[in-house]
């Protein structure tokens, strides 16, 4: 096998998923990131983060490759890649069986190579390392397959090739010819558990495809970028829990924010800041059932004490994500400390209140009826607010810097006051709608004198600042203003030109001071969509075309998008694939066809049945 002359570059890399975990192929046909069962488990495969010795599975021609070319099976997550040399081409299909019922606590990697004309000499090499790429397996033979354990996992690999176990890992030598079939499969079980039980993979591979081609068929949207769209809701599909609803962040965990810094965080988690935004999407585009899924994962997690809301959870709510760095991991090209775990979810953030309550007025304007007992939590969160709306707190950005009294904040903790009102009058007469009604009202005024810099002509990050945020671009999206006021109309523009880089927009820029860390990130892909939003709303539709339009082609080859953009080196970065980004890209999508101010009347109609 011919070695890779450098590391791939993020964009480089193809998500397969079975809806409880996945996989990031490399377009060199190297597995280099695994996490199982579950996407926020420990990394089995993790050369990603570190190099070859802390795991990866390649499978590739063993000679010079000419040329090579992927796609994803249409409406699926099914990766297709093909190589060319010198002596004939080889396709390997990748997939995880989406459709496996078998155990919640299993997971499998298929891999099929095909040959597709000439022959072509192919090498196959595993190395296995368990929990980030620190423990090295114990590997033996058992009957037809070979099995590797340490401690409670174990991964057992499967095919009809010739194995060989040395001192590199697993390796095997085959010839792919036309028209034949070489299969692969590595299963992940607890290593108390029985062995893996063979199946038929072209069967497997059939109900797979079935299984994601139905379900991107439920997509309820017929207008322009329909393909982009419907890719991007297999992203989140395939970011998505199947057993619990919850819908993680990224797959990923430490992919930098600029390479080299210490901007590297693990995303494998679930942040309510999303929960709206990511709702919409799918009740939008005909997924009720994962929006209802998503909503009541969204009240397990939250009950308790309103003092203890955190902004982030586990899959299933855990709320213990204590951060951690793991030191014998070199990071993506040298960017570290790589991180487990993430220390944002003791922070104090007012805006988790607003999206809440957001997410459940939405979900109610769209006809889905919450539990009974949903209403005396969202009660016992605003009694919490109520009381605790006037403090500082850590912002939408999660920053190190200490609490501030930061405006979009106090914009979402107005959303709160604003949705309990509107839920109230419907459903709710008992509720103390006068009171909430004095509340959001003394909010939006003290935004408006203590959050808006005359001199600047705009909204600021926080309370006596004059520095700028992307966030702000949420205040017309939540009704807070409406897109002519001058106010917002002059933040807009002052965004334009302050903070944009390259056609694109930063969140912010970045001071140790407020920020906690050193300076310098990429363009954070999801303000982007929000201006585009409001430049629709705005009326400045040629301009949010063309926006759009820059944000799609920064899609690697099979239509991922990452949560930054490096202007200057010209590539994604951080974790891939960013729910959140894709969550922009279906909502601003939307926003630019017929019915495009749908999310921002969505979002503000008295809550009903449609």
């Amino acid at each position: 096998m011919v070695a890779d002359p450098e590391p791939l570059r993020i964009a480089d890399y193809a998500f397969i998923s079975n809806a409880m975990t996945g996989a990031l192929v490399g377009c060199n046909g190297s597995i280099d990131w695994f996490c199982a069962p579950r996407i926020d488990a420990a990394a089995c495969l993790a050369a990603l983060l570190g190099g070859p010795e802390h795991g990866y599975w390649k499978i590739a021609p063993a000679t010079s490759v000419t040329r090579r070319s992927r796609r994803y099976e249409k409406d699926t997550l099914v990766l297709e890649t093909d190589f060319e040399t010198a002596e004939g081409a080889v396709r390997i299909i990748d997939f995880m069986p989406a459709d496996d019922e078998r155990s919640p606590i299993s997971a499998h990697i298929i891999r099929i190579v095909e040959g597709l004309h000439g022959r072509v000499e192919m090498a196959m090499q595993l190395v296995i390392r368990f929990y980030y790429g620190s423990m090295r397996p114990w590997v033996r033979q058992v009957g037809g397959i070979y099995t590797a354990v340490a401690g409670p996992d174990s991964l057992d690999i499967a095919t009809s090739a010739t194995l060989e176990v040395n001192d590199r890992g697993i390796e095997a030598r085959f010839v792919a010819e036309a028209g034949r079939r070489t299969h692969f499969r590595l299963s992940y079980r607890r290593s108390h558990h029985p062995y893996t039980k063979p199946f038929d993979i072209e069967k497997s591979l059939h109900e797979t495809v079935v299984w994601w081609r139905t379900w991107a068929g439920q997509c309820s949207y017929h207008g322009p970028w329909r393909e982009e769209i419907v890719r991007s809701l297999l992203t989140l599909k395939g970011l998505t829990s199947r057993t619990t609803g919850g819908i993680a962040a990224a797959l990923t965990t430490s992919l930098p924010e600029r390479i080299g810094s210490v901007r590297n965080w693990d995303y494998r988690f679930c942040w309510l800041r999303d929960s709206t935004f990511t709702l919409w999407s799918l009740l939008s585009n005909g997924y009720r059932q994962e929006g209802v899924a998503w909503g009541h994962w969204l009240l397990r997690a939250i009950a308790g004490d309103p003092a203890d809301l955190q902004i982030v959870y586990g899959i299933s709510g855990e709320r213990w994500l204590t951060e951690r760095e793991i030191p014998w991991l070199a990071g993506y090209r040298d960017s570290r400390p790589v991180r487990v775990g993430n220390a944002a979810s003791g922070q104090f953030q007012l805006d988790v209140y607003g999206e809440i309550m957001d997410s459940l007025h939405v979900a109610q304007a769209e006809g889905i009826r919450p539990e009974r007992h949903a209403w005396d939590i969202q009660l016992n969160l605003m009694d919490f607010l109520e009381s605790h709306w006037q403090k500082p707190d850590d912002g939408i950005w999660e920053v190190r810097g200490g609490p501030r009294h930061f405006t979009h904040s106090k914009v979402m903790a107005w959303v709160a006051f604003d949705r309990a009102v509107k839920d109230a009058r419907i459903y709710h007469p008992d509720a103390p709608v006068e009171r909430w009604i004095r509340i959001r009202d003394a909010i939006h005024a003290e935004v408006c004198e203590r959050g808006f810099s005359k001199e600047k002509g705009s909204f600021t990050q926080h309370y006596g600042s004059a520095e700028l945020d992307a966030s702000l671009l949420m205040m017309t999206l939540v009704g807070f203003l409406p897109p002519q006021d001058p106010r917002v109309r002059g933040t807009v523009q002052a965004i334009e030109r302050e903070l944009m880089e390259d056609g694109l927009v930063r969140r912010y820029h970045t001071h140790p001071l407020t920020d906690g860390l050193p300076e310098g990130e990429g363009l954070f892909l999801p303000c982007s969509f929000w201006l585009v939003d409001n430049l629709v709303l705005q009326g400045r539709r040629e301009d949010a075309e063309r926006l759009f339009e820059r944000l799609l082609a920064l899609r690697n080859d099979v239509g991922l998008l990452s949560e930054e953009y490096d202007p200057r080196n010209r590539e994604l970065i951080g974790n891939i694939p960013q729910a959140f980004t894709h969550v922009g890209l279906i909502n601003s999508a939307r926003n630019l066809t017929g019915d495009g101010l749908g999310a921002r009347r969505a979002r503000n109609c008295p809550a009903g049945p449609p």
